[in-house]
Order: structure tokens, then C-alpha cells, then sequence
């Protein structure tokens, strides 16, 4: 009798630490999710004539052209725009690389969240292994 007592004494801690595990990293997952909500992304061009920011979703949510950018052909302005607009996003994809890190180091669920920010923000690029 003494050996299922025990058995399932230890039975119970395990369901125990798990319960705890699984509540903690529910826990870590909602801080995260209102830290990713706040992120946004920014970048510059060489000559600093574009400035763009976007949201945590990788949508443009500030433009700023320089008066000089009046200088030039718009084709070039606007290929200054979606090159800056790209690094603006690879901005916000680091901070939630760095995000997912912190919360869950380098736990399949930290890069399932990178990856699937990746895919969307720069689909070019495509996995983190593939760029290897």
C-alpha cells in the first residue's frame, strides 16, 4: 500500500508542477502579446530625405520626406519609400525576435512566433534557415 501512496504522492506534484508550468507560460504568452501590441518599427534611407514607422502589424503608420526629396524623380522616391518601408519592418521584426526570446528563450514557441511574424512582415526573405 505504502508504494501506491507514494506513487501517487508523486503523481500529483507532477500534475502539480505542470498545472504551474502551463499557468506560467500562459502568463508569459499574455505579457508578451500586449508587449508585441506596442511595437513598432522604424528606419531611415542613407541621406535621411525618408523616415518611416510602422506598426506592430508592419502597416506604414508615419512618412516623412524631406523638402530635398523634391530633387528627384518620383520613380526614385518611391522605390526610397518601399526600401525604407522594408527595413522599417525588419525593425519590428527584430524587436519581436528580441521579444519572443526574452519571454520564451529559444523555445520552439518563440520561433513559431518569429517565423509567422517574418512570413508576413517580409515575405521575401522567408524562413530564418532558409537565409542561412
Amino acid at each position: 500500500m505504502w508504494a501506491d501512496d507514494a506513487g501517487l504522492d508523486a503523481a500529483e506534484r507532477r500534475l502539480d508542477e505542470w498545472e504551474s508550468s502551463l499557468a506560467e507560460r500562459a502568463e508569459r504568452a499574455k505579457t508578451l502579446a500586449t508587449t508585441m501590441r506596442e511595437l513598432t518599427g522604424t528606419a531611415n534611407n542613407a541621406d535621411r530625405t525618408v523616415d518611416v514607422t510602422v506598426d506592430s502589424a508592419g502597416l506604414l503608420i508615419n512618412l516623412r520626406l524631406d523638402e530635398r526629396i523634391r530633387q528627384q524623380p518620383a520613380a526614385h522616391t518611391a522605390r526610397q519609400i518601399l526600401e525604407t518601408t522594408t527595413a522599417a519592418r525588419a525593425d519590428l521584426l527584430r524587436q519581436v525576435s528580441d521579444a519572443a526570446r526574452e519571454s520564451f528563450g529559444d523555445d520552439a514557441s518563440a520561433q513559431a512566433i518569429i517565423d509567422s511574424y517574418r512570413s508576413r512582415l517580409l515575405p521575401d526573405q522567408g524562413p530564418d534557415d532558409a537565409r542561412r
